[in-house]
């Protein structure tokens, strides 16, 4: 048994990651390359020439993170410059490492409308459509693998894209007159940077296809109803509001960040990966934070209440 149980541990010690474990989480890493024949490069260059509006990130002391899609003429709508200021912000947040938490949200009290149809026009050849595509659910998936807890803010209309990037957050919240609409279908196409896949996973097949069809309309009481959203705030003022989304953020931050950080890494493990791989991130994420400071000093916390 003896010899088994060594065995077996220098098994877990030299067993090398998984692809799929690397992708998780090392930083930096594309969910696409050449080999799929996504040319980054290129797309960025094309990306480049649909100007306007900006990406914005605020990061606070308490370790909480606000990112403001910021093109308010347009219901704040993605335009190709924005798509790789997303990227940007992304790549500075996977290196914040006092980062806890983190908010999106958009600007004059609307979350955003999806794309600027000037790009989507011009981006009009399936291949094009494509190279998108594998574009922001590069950017979305990383924007996902996080190691913040992220919950979106949906003020006004979340349409299309937008709705779409609501489901790569951890948490949804909506005010009281707040609309999530997956419109993909009445544009003819489906959605495409990850929007299905997560919703799937965050609310059944069943009732996706009824979202996704149009059949069943994302208000807040009925996003709160199937289990889209989290909460619905009580106020509608963009103000006001942020303010809850914040003090609602703050139950799930309380701790050191590289608690926080290794519990979120862990969460998205034992959703992405397969069995033993989870078990084995589990355990190599639990090296980091056994015997560290947070740890010790609650040990010694504990062994005072129990003299």
């Amino acid at each position: 048994f003896v010899l088994k149980l060594e065995m077996t541990t220098g098994l877990l010690k030299t067993s090398p990651l998984s692809v799929r474990t690397k992708l998780l989480h090392q930083t930096g890493l594309s969910l696409y390359n050449t080999a799929h024949g996504f040319y980054e490069e290129e797309v960025k260059k094309k990306l480049q020439q649909f100007p306007g509006g900006t990406v914005d990130l605020q990061k606070e002391d308490n370790g909480i993170g606000i990112l403001t899609l910021n093109n308010p003429s347009k219901m704040n709508a993605f335009s190709g410059v924005m798509m790789l200021q997303l990227l940007e912000k992304v790549i500075e947040l996977e290196n914040w490492t006092e980062g806890k938490g983190l908010i999106v949200r958009g600007a004059k009290n609307n979350f955003c409308s999806g794309s600027d149809l000037n790009a989507v026009k011009a981006l009009a050849t399936p291949e094009d459509g494509v190279a998108l595509c594998m574009f922001m659910q590069n950017t979305l998936t990383r924007f996902m693998r996080l190691p913040l807890i992220s919950v979106a803010l949906v003020q006004g209309w979340a349409l299309g894209g937008g709705a779409e990037f609501t489901t790569a957050c951890d948490f949804r919240l909506m005010t009281p007159e707040s609309k999530i609409r997956f419109v993909h279908k009445e544009m003819g196409i489906i959605p495409s940077w990850g929007g299905t896949t997560r919703l799937v996973e965050i609310i059944g097949s069943r009732q996706a296809l009824k979202v996704l069809s149009g059949a069943l309309k994302l208000d807040s009481k009925n996003a709160l109803n199937i289990g889209m959203v989290e909460e619905v705030l009580q106020s509608s003022d963009e103000a006001k509001s942020l303010e809850e989304a914040q003090e609602w953020l703050r139950q799930f931050i309380q701790g050191p960040p590289e608690v926080i950080r290794a519990l979120k890494k862990s969460v998205s493990s034992g959703r992405e990966l397969y069995l033993e791989e989870a078990l084995q991130n589990e355990r190599d994420l639990l090296g980091t934070v056994w015997g560290g400071p947070a740890n010790l000093e609650a040990i010694a916390k504990k062994g005072k209440f129990n003299k």
